[in-house]
């Protein structure tokens, strides 16, 4: 949600609605001692824009199919959108499932 359409559904008295969407996104665990590659597209192929620590946590806002990747988590080809245009593999996330736990991005 932009910043502009939340402050539109504040004004608009749907405050409850927007608190809601953002109350619904969980954070999550990177594997542990890893640094991980943050993508700007869901593969290897697409450049790193940044590097997580070790220990970081990450959102979920969406999940949807790319390269195929074995990490620590066991080998696989769903991403996870963590950002605006920001995606790492699950394979390095403590979701608790080797399956979708989001909706597909769109």
């Amino acid at each position: 949600m932009s910043v502009e359409h939340a402050q539109e559904a504040e004004s608009s008295g749907e405050e409850e609605a927007v608190t809601t969407l953002a109350a619904s996104v969980r954070y999550y665990s990177v594997a542990p001692g890893v640094r991980l590659n943050v993508r700007s597209g869901p593969g290897t192929s697409y450049d790193v824009t940044r590097v997580l620590p070790e220990g970081a946590k990450v959102p979920i806002y969406c999940q949807t199919p790319g390269t195929t990747v074995s990490g620590y988590y066991g080998t696989s080809k769903i991403w996870d959108n963590i950002s605006n245009g920001e995606f790492v593999s699950d394979a390095y996330i403590n979701t608790g499932s080797d399956g979708y736990v989001a909706d597909r991005c769109s």
